[in-house]
C-alpha cells in the first residue's frame, strides 16, 4: 500500500459531532454586532447540515490580563452538531472578524453543562483537620 491509498477514507454517510465555542468578543463592539456574529456562525451551521443546539451570553467580564489593550470581554458560548467541515469554515471565519478576541473550540461531553461562572465565589472550605487536633498530633519527640 502506498501513500496514495484510499483505505480508511470511505464515507459511509455525514459523521457529525457535537461542538462548544467560546467566544470572546471586543467590548467596544456594539451589541448588535455580536448577535449578527452569533448568527452568522448559525447560518454557517446550518448550511453545513448541522443542528444548532444552544447559544448562552455570558456578558461582560474583567480579563486576567490585557488583549489587545482591553481589559474586558463579552462571552458567548455555542453549543452545535456539525461536520469537521462546518467547523474549519466558522473557525476560519471567527480568526478574520476583527469582534472576536479569542476564540475555543472543543468537543462537546455529552451530559454535562457548561454555565456561565458566578461572580459571587462561595467562601473558601474550612481546614479538613481542625487546628486543635493538628497542633497535638505535631508534638515535638524528647528522643534527640
Amino acid at each position: 500500500m502506498g501513500a496514495d491509498s484510499d483505505r480508511g477514507k470511505e464515507t459511509i454517510g455525514t459523521l457529525t459531532t457535537t461542538y462548544e465555542i467560546l467566544l470572546l468578543l471586543d467590548p467596544d463592539v456594539a451589541e448588535a454586532r455580536q448577535e449578527e456574529l452569533v448568527a452568522r456562525m448559525r447560518g454557517l451551521v446550518e448550511n453545513g447540515g448541522g443542528t444548532w443546539r444552544s447559544h448562552d451570553a455570558w456578558g461582560r467580564r474583567r480579563l486576567q490580563y490585557e488583549i489587545g489593550k482591553k481589559n474586558e470581554g463579552v462571552y458567548h458560548l455555542v453549543v452545535f452538531e456539525s461536520a469537521p467541515e462546518a467547523l474549519d469554515e466558522i473557525v476560519r471565519v471567527l480568526k478574520i472578524d476583527d469582534a472576536v478576541l479569542r476564540h475555543m473550540a472543543t468537543r462537546h461531553i455529552e451530559g454535562s453543562r457548561t454555565s456561565a461562572p458566578r461572580d459571587d465565589a462561595p467562601p473558601p472550605a474550612a481546614a479538613a483537620v481542625p487546628a486543635a487536633e493538628y497542633a497535638e498530633a505535631n508534638t515535638r519527640s524528647d528522643e534527640e
